[in-house]
């Protein structure tokens, strides 16, 4: 299949219509992620079927949640080549995004795809969530925190949800084993202010790959010695 039937197929399988122009985006963010992967450690999947079905249609996923819009401020933390905050974004152009990333060389590559994808209100931050999460301009001023990352939920709450504000959503991406996570996890997300409301269980077309999605809704205003300084989540997570 033609890789950009590929994607506005996968893309209705999921429940959006894209539109001309933005599998133009799309395609012209695929050329650039493998270009800019040959001099920079970007990405480990490289055969551009796959770029569209475990990068694109991953992140497009995230819009099965139910109380994502298009409208207000998200931050995509640890957003590494931009999954799944500039997919996102291409959809839902009202979007305004931060991506945040702790790897100058990437945010480079960010500013370079944003530019020619013509993307606008998109805010790059070079730097690590401990610190931006204890930043008054940063902290509790998002609607949505969003992650695709591999850490444990128990750490990535504390680096996601200082971000959003009450009544905003935090919506993290996880592997299908994440039961196993969810006891600690819980329990780490009442403690930062947030509650789990939802849980989508997702099948990539064209893929037998699931995962899910988890949608915690932020409730109550973060404690302030959230989160912890650099490093010390990931070395004694909330138990």
């Amino acid at each position: 299949m033609e890789i950009n039937k590929l994607l506005m197929e996968g893309s209705s399988q999921l429940g959006v219509k894209i539109e001309e122009e933005q599998t133009k985006k799309f395609i012209k963010y695929k050329e650039l992620l493998l270009e800019w992967n040959q001099k920079m450690n970007l990405t480990a999947i490289e055969e551009e079927r796959e770029v569209i079905i475990k990068h694109f249609l991953d992140s497009i996923s995230c819009v099965q949640v139910n109380q994502l819009e298009n409208k207000g401020r998200m931050i995509d933390v640890g957003t590494g080549a931009g999954f799944p905050g500039i997919p996102l974004k291409v959809i839902f152009p009202k979007l305004k995004l931060t991506l945040l990333d702790s790897l100058n060389k990437r945010i480079n590559f960010l500013k370079e795809v944003c530019l020619q994808l013509e993307l606008t209100e998109v805010e790059f931050v070079h730097g690590r969530a401990e610190d931006y999460g204890q930043n008054k301009a940063y902290r509790e001023n998002y609607e949505y925190a969003i992650a695709r990352a591999v850490a444990p939920l128990n750490i990535l709450a504390e680096y996601c949800l200082p971000f959003v504000k009450i009544g905003g959503y935090f919506i993290c991406q996880k592997g299908k084993a994440l039961e196993d996570e969810l006891i600690e996890g819980e329990k780490a997300v009442k403690i930062l202010g947030g509650k789990i409301v939802d849980k989508k269980d997702i099948t990539l077309p064209f893929s037998d790959i699931t995962h899910n999605i988890l949608v915690i809704e932020k409730i109550k205003q973060t404690s302030t010695k959230y989160p912890r300084k650099a490093g010390k989540p990931s070395k004694n997570p909330i138990k």
